[in-house]
């Protein structure tokens, strides 16, 4: 590897509000997305038509008629949790169950839609994942171009669209949702609209716990500002639109709380050790690949920090310490880590600046495209992804 791939580059002044994307920059990352998910999609189909007869026996315990709408080809994208999102959508919350887990702003978005569709809550669910995924792909190229240039970019997204848990960025979930507001957020502070950033910071909250890890980002942004103690208010709009879902909760359900509660369904508290507590149970119970993945994220935010600017390794290392502070006493230490660490998306630009290390790049292609391959077949075989 030669010596000056290993110098990281320290971060630029942030750019100018008057820098906009062109038609001919998004062709890349909306080329890479799109090629990307008929690529997973035709694994995952040709894998249920061909191999249906070894569909995991034990998925008849989370197997619902809800998630069998469209026929196998396209059904195969709602799997799992997809039965609780759906189920929302379809008649919202209920108490005691395990519904007040999933935040309001994707079902919502799904049930909105659903209903436009003539009740096929399911193709909602798609076509939000998939509009939200493409949006994404195309401001995480946008960010990083403008500050690392268009070959950093496009390696990011072609990294993000191999990582093996992908997959659910086309599922009926609401990763995809989430990723694009956590990006809308970046792109907002960065053109110094603080007042929409926190509002979109919000949305992600309103999606799912990790929309946390935007407040710090954001109080960097707030702290950079010219008129600094107005700007910090902007934190209290983030707050303000989450209080929302227990108001929301208490009224409907009358448990204003139950989102928290519903959590035990999944044996999830939090951990003495904060995110170390969740990593140090995962080496307890015999997991290799898991705090493996932690350490190598973990090391790619503080080459993100490095090379972006503090407010992105602040929020990717948040983003991954959320989920490892809350591990499952029951089903493991690191449980769903490598999807929810898709919300780290510096992360992606860290591995881009690696990346330019040729020998580096083909080694990340190979090993991402060959787990997310496995990955895809396990998830159309209704076997447990993350």
């Amino acid at each position: 590897m030669r010596g000056d791939v290993l110098r990281v580059r320290p971060a630029p002044e942030p750019p100018r509000a008057d820098v906009a994307p062109s038609r001919l920059s998004l062709r890349v990352p909306l080329r890479i997305f799109l090629l990307s998910r008929l690529a997973i999609w035709a694994l995952a189909s040709g894998t249920v038509l061909l191999f249906e007869d070894r569909l995991n026996p034990a998925r008849g315990r989370w197997d619902t008629p809800r998630l069998h709408e469209l026929g196998a080809v396209l059904d195969v994208w709602a799997r799992w949790d997809s039965d609780w999102y759906l189920r929302i959508a379809e008649s919202g919350y209920r108490w005691p169950s395990s519904t007040p887990a999933f935040f309001p702003l994707y079902p919502g978005v799904v049930a909105g839609i659903g209903r436009v569709l003539g009740g096929h809550f399911l193709l909602a669910g798609l076509l939000v994942s998939l509009a939200a995924g493409a949006a994404a792909f195309s401001l995480l190229y946008d960010l990083v171009r403008v500050r690392l240039g268009p070959l950093d970019a496009r390696r990011t997204v072609l990294y993000l669209a191999l990582f093996p848990t992908s997959l659910f960025l086309g599922a009926v979930y609401g990763e995809a949702l989430f990723l694009l507001l956590a990006l809308a957020t970046f792109a907002l502070a960065e053109r110094g609209r603080l007042g929409w950033a926190s509002v979109v910071a919000g949305l992600a909250l309103l999606t799912r716990a990790q929309g946390l890890a935007l407040l710090p980002a954001l109080a960097l942004f707030a702290w950079r500002a010219e008129r600094r103690p107005r700007s910090l208010w902007v934190l209290a709009v983030p707050v303000a639109l989450f209080s929302l879902f227990p108001l929301v909760l208490e009224l409907w359900i009358g448990h204003g709380l139950a989102f928290l509660d519903a959590q035990r369904i999944w044996d999830r508290s939090l951990a003495p050790l904060g995110p170390f507590g969740g990593f140090v149970q995962a080496v307890g119970e015999g997991d290799v690949l898991g705090p493996a993945l932690a350490v190598a994220l973990t090391g790619l935010a503080v080459v993100a920090w490095r090379t972006l600017g503090a407010p992105y390794g602040v929020y990717a290392l948040a983003a991954l310490a959320l989920p490892m502070a809350f591990p499952s006493e029951r089903l493991g230490g690191l449980y769903s880590f490598p999807r929810l660490a898709l919300a780290a998306f510096p992360c992606f630009a860290g591995l881009a600046v690696l990346g330019r290390e040729v020998k580096v790049h083909a080694v990340v292609v190979t090993v991402l495209g060959a787990a997310l391959a496995v990955d895809v077949v396990r998830w159309a075989l209704w076997y447990w992804v993350s």
